[in-house]
This record gives structure tokens, C-alpha cells and sequence, in this order.
């Protein structure tokens, strides 16, 4: 990794009448380009801030004697020492890292030539509970696994004569994009299989229009050239969910369940989840209440159900978390299951929020025994988002089954921003749930498409009975979230494979087929939160293509993480797509970006176009 200069400079702001004056800056690289995520922390106190998607910060400082600490993954922690001067040029050096393969060997990235003899152990901690009764996590820490990713095997092309159906789960779930961000940021290559196109497409908001009738949510599809191959079509379809502000959102009943065994202590873990359940906190009214569990070598109770106004006393117990001991994770999600029983609010958001490494390796913790023990709360109406900390042991496999079985979303959290973005901005979608189990299923129509191949949602996919089967689970839509789903088609007079020739039967057109305008019809299944019975939409698609200079930003800008999801895991299905023409239709595409995420993504790209290491997980 070559070495980063970080120009920060600083305006200093007197605060008329006060002891403290305000610090703000911006932190760029070499090129002037704005690094978002940058940890300051004013030393020796819990006062700090984050660079926004701009690289701008402010922070409250003393009148004299601060010192401000930078931090950045990749990069040595650097202190700069607040003078009179109005700026200052810091250098913020890389961590030591060989350009050669790195090695995943358990915490963090070593170089497999430097790898002497097994990795230290992570030194226990002993936790003060907050409740009357004593417990101590101090068993020994240990070794733990390497991170833990399902393997993902791409869709093909299908044949609409063949199988004419294609049927699926929505995905609103946004770790992946989040967890390839640290990766990049780390000047790595991601691992193929964290790389989930649908997670990465839906991490991004899109303009699509708020339903105006009875469902609690509106359709929009558009038909154009595909990027990566020009002689297919491209097929974007998006679903807007009802946007709900904070004060509609029905009370909540949560249980944070937090994860405070050895494997969490890190900077990139325990002391983030604090901070960033600590803005979840803030956005809480005085009819939510949360309560609040942890686990390591056993488990606790460590704040019963408390008012979301008592603000101070639910951040105090989140102050006096510690890591340390081994990982009893499924005693910890019985608790906490049990603790949302006993607070259940009728008509409310019942909802654990899991926050953890994943890295459950003590107690009967096997994936079918979560699973039973979670579809049975989620039927009760208890539901269980995710949200995932840290590297080196991360257990993405684990966390992603854990959210779909419990009706809830999952989110990766590599810095403020990212939990400022799930916990603040996204407040009402990330906790309030207004349709679940929502499947899609789509007939083309092989007058126009010869073959068909959905990118991404490999992992979401169902059999064509699954569709009208109201006790099949599917994924849930947040108040206020969009969901985006492409395929790319090969038209009926393209160059995909030929049609197998069958024995004993025939595949035929129907006439109605050829005289029709319709490329597809596309039915749409969902519940109402608190529903058993699944209400049926249904829309047909016109065969009108644009150009992809015609499309619109939604179109364009989806395809260019489509293909950059492709890129970096070098499918088989890119075509002919480069880092250049993602980055020609991202920057075309970018729109308002109110937020920055979208030049956070471009940023990526250019990152990713001049080189990463090849990391290997063992």
C-alpha cells in the first residue's frame, strides 16, 4: 500500500463566553480527495467525531493544551497537538502491510512471510455488570476462527421455454457493501464470496416514486441496453417502500443483544458498537423502551426494559461494557428472546438488535438450533436485525442466516458514518417493518427473450410453488426502503445458447405471445407485519428498450454497481465491462447524492482501479 498524505486543515473558531473553542477541519489524501470515516478523538476524554463523506469534521476543544487523535484503518494512529496556528499538515502513515498475499491467520492480516508461530491471544477482561447482581466474564480468551463466508455460485442464463418462471425473495440486507468498503479501505480485495451484487445494488437509495394506492408500496421498471454486454438488454425493476417519519413509527420493544466476549476487544469493535448504538439511543421516544443483554462466557441481563427518554441511564450501561471470556452466543439470543416476551407490546416493533463478530464457538451454537429457536420467536412476532463489527474473525455466514430467518436486516458496521447512515438516517427502515415476506415472480415472454439470467440474490432464490405458499419465509420491506433487482436478457433473436432438443416433448410459442407488446408479467406477494395471509399484486411489462444514454440515473447507477460487484469477483458473466466505464456511468448517474454515498462509491472504484492485494481466508 503505498503511503497517503493527509492534509488537514484546521480553522479555529473562538466561542464567545465559554472556556472551549471549535475545531474544524477537512482530511484529504495526496490527490485532494476527501476521506470520509476518519476517527478524531480529543485525548484522554470520550469526545470525538468522524470526517463526513466530505472529509469534514468539527469537535469541541479546550481553550488550550488539546490534542486530537486520527485514526483510519490501514493508517498508524497519528496525534496532532492543537497550537495557535489556523492549520496543519499531518501524515498519516499506512500500517505495515506487504503488497504480497496477505494471509487471514485470526486477528487482523499478517504476511504469511512474517507469520512466526500462532497469533496471540486477546486478554480477557472482567465486565462490571449494571445490575445488582456480580458477574464476571473472565474466562481465558482463546484463538478463534478465520472469517466465515457462504459460498455464493452465480446464476446463469435460463430459457423461458425451459423454465419459464423465475422466483424470489426480496433482499434489503446491506452488509456486504459495507464490509467491501473495509476491505477496499484496507487496500485489499475483497473475498469473492463477501461479495453480494443484490446487497451492494440495494445499499444505495433510488428515486422512485412513494405509492399512492392500498399497497404499502410502488413498482417502477425500466428496459435498456446492458452495460457489460451491448447486445442484451438490461431489466431494472425497484420497489419504493412508504416513507414513515420517527414520530409514526409504532412504539418499539428492543432488546440490544451485544456481543462482549475476548474476540470484541479491538477499536474496530466494542468501542464502535458503543458509539454506534449510542445514536440509535438518541433517536428513541419515551413510548420505545430497550433493554439490554450480553453475553460471553455466560450470559446477563445487564439493563431490564427501560423508557426510551432515560437516556443517560441506557448510555451509562452501554459505558460500562468491557470485553472479554469466550462466546455463549446462543444462551445470549435465548435471553434476549426471553426479556422481548416479557416486554411485548401488541401492535408494536418487537425487536432484538444483534451486535456482534458473528463468532459464536461455545455452547450448542450449530445454525439449525439458531434457526428453530429463531423461526419460533419470529412467528410470535418477535423479530431480529443484525448489525456486525470487525474483521480478522468475522462470521458473516452465521449473522446473514440469523437476520433472514428472524425477519430483520443486516448491516455492517465499519465506522460512524456507517452507523450514523442504519441507526439515524434510516431510523423507521432499519427498525419498523411494513411488508413482510415479500416474493417476487416473474414469466418472460419467449417471443422476445431468449434466455435470462438474474444478477445476484443467489442466496434468496425460490422454487416457482414457494411463490403461493404463505408459510414459505421471504424477506421483509423497512418503512421508507427501496429494494432493486436486474436482469440481464439476451433478446429472441440473440446469440444465447440453443434451446436443448427434447425427446419426449416439445416447447412451443403461443401465437398470443408474438402479438403481444408484454417482455414480461411480474406478480408480487406480501403480509402485513402482523398478517398469516399474503395480499397478490401483479403488473405486466411493456417490450420498450432505451438506449443506455436514455436511461435514467436510477438504471444507470445500479448497473455501475452491478458491474463493479462483477469486477471484483471476477464473474464469468462481466462481459466486456471495465473500471472506466463503471466509473463514466457512476459519475453520469450521481445525482443530488444528499448524502454522499454515491461519491463514497465512486471513490471505491478508483481505489479498486489502481490495484488491490489479494487477500486469502484459511
Amino acid at each position: 500500500m503505498k503511503k497517503a498524505i493527509l492534509i488537514i486543515s484546521l480553522t479555529l473558531l473562538m466561542v464567545s463566553g465559554t472556556s472551549a473553542r471549535v475545531i474544524t477541519g477537512t482530511v484529504t489524501d495526496e490527490g485532494n480527495n476527501p476521506l470520509p470515516g476518519v476517527n478524531i478523538l480529543l485525548k484522554g476524554t470520550q469526545t470525538g467525531t468522524v470526517t463526513d463523506v466530505n472529509g469534514a469534521f468539527s469537535i469541541n476543544v479546550p481553550e488550550s493544551g488539546a490534542t486530537l487523535v486520527f485514526s483510519y484503518i490501514g493508517y498508524k494512529t497519528q496525534e496532532v497537538k492543537i497550537k495557535s496556528s489556523s492549520s496543519l499538515l499531518v501524515m498519516m502513515e499506512p500500517e505495515l502491510v506487504s503488497l504480497e498475499e496477505c494471509v487471514v491467520v485470526g486477528y487482523g492480516v499478517q504476511k504469511r512471510c512474517d507469520v512466526t508461530g500462532a497469533v496471540s491471544t486477546i486478554r480477557g477482561i472482567s465486565y462490571a455488570p449494571a445490575s445488582s447482581k456480580s458477574m464476571a466474564f473472565n474466562v481465558p480468551a482463546q484463538n478463534f476462527n478465520t472469517e466465515g463466508y457462504s459460498a455464493i455460485h452465480e446464476n446463469g442464463f435460463k430459457s423461458p421455454l425451459r423454465e419459464p418462471l423465475s422466483t424470489f425473495s426480496i433482499d434489503v440486507d446491506a452488509a456486504s457493501y459495507s464490509n467491501v468498503r473495509r476491505f477496499i479501505n484496507e487496500g485489499q480485495k475483497p473475498v469473492t464470496d463477501a461479495v453480494r451484487i443484490e446487497e451492494m445494488i440495494n445499499y444505495f437509495d433510488y428515486d422512485y416514486p412513494q405509492p399512492q394506492g392500498e399497497h404499502p408500496f410502488s413498482i417502477i421498471y425500466e428496459l435498456g441496453t446492458c452495460p457489460w454486454n451491448k447486445e442484451n438488454k438490461l431489466l431494472h425493476i425497484g420497489l419504493q417502500g412508504e416513507k414513515m417519519s420517527t414520530a409514526e413509527v409504532p412504539p418499539s420493544n428492543l432488546v440490544f443483544l451485544i456481543d462482549v466476549s475476548g474476540s470484541m476487544n479491538s477499536p474496530n469493535k466494542l468501542p464502535l458498537l458503543v458509539k454506534a448504538m449510542k445514536l440509535l439511543v438518541s433517536q428513541l421516544r419515551v413510548q420505545d423502551r430497550v433493554a439490554m443483554v450480553v453475553y460471553a462466557g455466560s450470559s446477563g441481563l445487564v439493563l431490564p426494559s427501560t423508557p426510551g427518554n432515560q437516556k443517560e441511564k441506557i448510555n451509562a450501561a452501554l459505558e460500562r461494557l468491557q470485553a472479554g471470556g469466550s462466546t455463549a452466543g446462543a444462551a445470549g439470543l435465548k435471553l434476549a428472546y426471553e426479556v422481548a416476551e416479557e416486554n411485548f407490546i401488541k401492535e408494536g416493533n418487537n425487536r432484538i438488535i444483534l451486535a456482534t463478530d458473528g463468532d459464536f464457538n461455545v455452547g450448542p451454537s450449530s445454525n439449525a438450533e439458531m434457526e428453530r429457536m429463531i423461526e419460533t420467536y419470529r412467528n410470535k412476532g418477535i423479530f431480529i436485525s443484525v448489525t456486525g463489527f470487525g474483521m480478522g474473525n468475522y462470521k458473516d455466514d452465521k449473522m446473514e442466516i440469523i437476520a433472514d430467518k428472524g425477519n430483520g436486516n443486516y448491516n455492517y458496521i465499519d465506522n460512524l458514518m456507517e452507523a450514523k447512515k442504519v441507526f439515524v438516517n434510516e431510523f423507521s427502515s432499519t427498525l419498523y417493518t411494513i411488508a413482510k415476506d415479500v416474493k417476487i415472480q416473474i414469466e418472460f415472454n419467449p417471443a422476445y427473450v431468449k434466455e435470462y439470467r438474474l444478477v445476484g440474490y443467489e442466496n434468496r432464490l425460490l422454487n416457482e410453488e414457494d411463490f403461493d405458499n404463505d408459510k414459505k419465509d421471504a424477506g421483509e420491506l423497512g418503512a421508507g426502503h427501496t429494494v432493486t433487482a436486474l436482469y440481464e436478457i439476451v433478446p429472441a433473436d440473440g446469440k444465447g445458447d440453443q434451446t436443448r432438443q427434447l425427446k419426449y416433448q416439445q416447447s412451443e410459442v403461443l401465437p398470443k405471445a408474438t402479438i403481444t407488446n408484454e417482455l414480461a408479467t411480474i406478480k408480487f406477494r406480501y403480509k402485513k407485519p402482523d398478517g398469516d395471509k399474503s395480499i397478490l399484486m401483479t403488473e405486466t411489462i411493456p417490450h420498450t428498450a432505451l438506449t443506455l444514454a436514455q436511461t435514467s440515473e436510477n438504471f444507470r447507477f445500479s448497473a455501475a454497481v452491478a458491474g463493479f460487484g462483477m469486477l471484483l469477483r471476477n464473474s464469468e458473466f462481466k462481459g466486456n465491462i471495465t473500471y472506466d466505464e463503471v466509473l463514466a456511468m457512476a459519475r453520469s448517474s450521481k445525482g443530488t447524492d444528499k448524502d454522499g454515498y454515491r461519491a463514497e462509491f465512486i471513490r471505491l472504484v478508483e481505489l479498486s482501479e489502481s490495484g488491490l492485494t489479494t487477500m486469502h481466508v484459511e
